[in-house]
């Protein structure tokens, strides 16, 4: 027998008649949380229907699908539903704010939380005016779920891939790199068009996959993870170090000073700035192939050294995923 998933008190909502009982009757004081809560279970209920149209979709003919599994993906599309909708994907905030603005909260929750103990249809059936309109805004139950979910989470980076583009399994340094800087250079990609790959790829060149960072005078680290240097207009910290320079395709050593960071993320930020708005980069921008992308930094003068451009497409290829 397969166990239910553990279900926490507001999961249970949506799976529990007599909480549900118990909810309608607590939304007919028209509190605002008792307002919110409905809200939230009406959501996650166009949740469940949008992953039960995806799930109807695919071919379920395998060897492995039998009613035994069907059952455990039916509690685990609930238990989903509920823990996307905790987190909320927008719908439940708009429910609030009809509600609210037409002070028809007290009769639109009690409709809504009875309406969710029977067949779907029929609760959105027996929607108000206003549960109406909000849900008219997001279309039928399954488009809804995909839309408001779009929307929620268009900010957010996607989840990393669990080989390269090449076929192989990442070294644990690399993916810890990778994991760590992925959110800050999916930030960057939503500035500059630039892929987060491309980026993650360039800030492991110049920093040997974050074992070689630039540091400050007091020995802490500068972050500074594409090697910026603090030019004239640098108004920010700065941290000295010594590199080496191509002249005329011969290496020199100096002593340079290069832009400091309170943080990663300032350091993706600042990097992403320089170059949407620096017209030496402009090719740059929308760069979709890896070799295309590391030869528009060379031929900009990014680096200096003659293979800089083979490196970095050589490791985004082959570490990447």
């Amino acid at each position: 027998m397969i166990a239910s998933p553990n279900l926490d008190q507001t999961s249970k909502l949506a799976l529990d008649t007599n909480s549900l009982n118990g909810l309608k009757n607590s939304a007919k004081a028209g509190t605002p949380a008792a307002m919110k809560e409905a809200a939230t279970q009406f959501e996650a209920m166009f949740i469940n229907m949008m992953m039960k149209s995806m799930r109807d979709a695919t071919p379920q003919e395998g060897m492995t699908d039998n009613q035994q599994t069907k059952t455990f993906t039916t509690m685990l599309d609930q238990q989903t539903s509920q823990n996307l909708a905790k987190r909320g994907v927008g719908l439940a905030d708009v429910l609030v704010r009809q509600l609210s603005a037409n002070q028809m909260g007290q009769q639109a929750l009690a409709i809504g939380a009875d309406g969710m103990g029977g067949d779907a249809a029929a609760g959105a059936g027996r929607l108000t005016p206003s549960l109406t309109n909000a849900a008219a805004m997001y279309g039928n139950g399954a488009a809804l779920g995909a839309g408001a979910a779009a929307s929620a989470t268009a900010s957010k980076a996607p989840p990393l891939p669990a080989t390269t583009e090449t076929g192989r399994i990442q070294a644990p340094h690399v993916r810890a790199f990778q994991e760590k800087l992925h959110e800050h250079a999916h930030a960057a990609e939503q500035t500059t068009g630039v892929p987060a790959k491309f980026m993650l790829g360039q800030a492991a060149l110049e920093t040997g996959w974050g074992k070689r960072m630039i540091k400050n005078a007091d020995g802490s680290n500068s972050n500074n993870l594409f090697g910026i240097k603090a030019g004239a207009g640098w108004k920010g910290k700065v941290a000295t170090a010594v590199t080496t320079e191509y002249v005329n395709g011969k290496p020199q050593t100096r002593v340079e000073k290069f832009r400091a960071y309170d943080s990663p993320a300032d350091s993706f930020r600042d990097y992403a700035n320089m170059i949407a708005k620096n017209p030496r980069y402009e090719k740059v921008i929308g760069s979709s192939d890896a070799a295309t992308f590391a030869q528009g930094l060379q031929r900009a003068g990014y680096a200096t050294d003659p293979n800089y451009a083979a490196k970095l497409t050589r490791l985004i290829k082959n570490s990447l995923a």
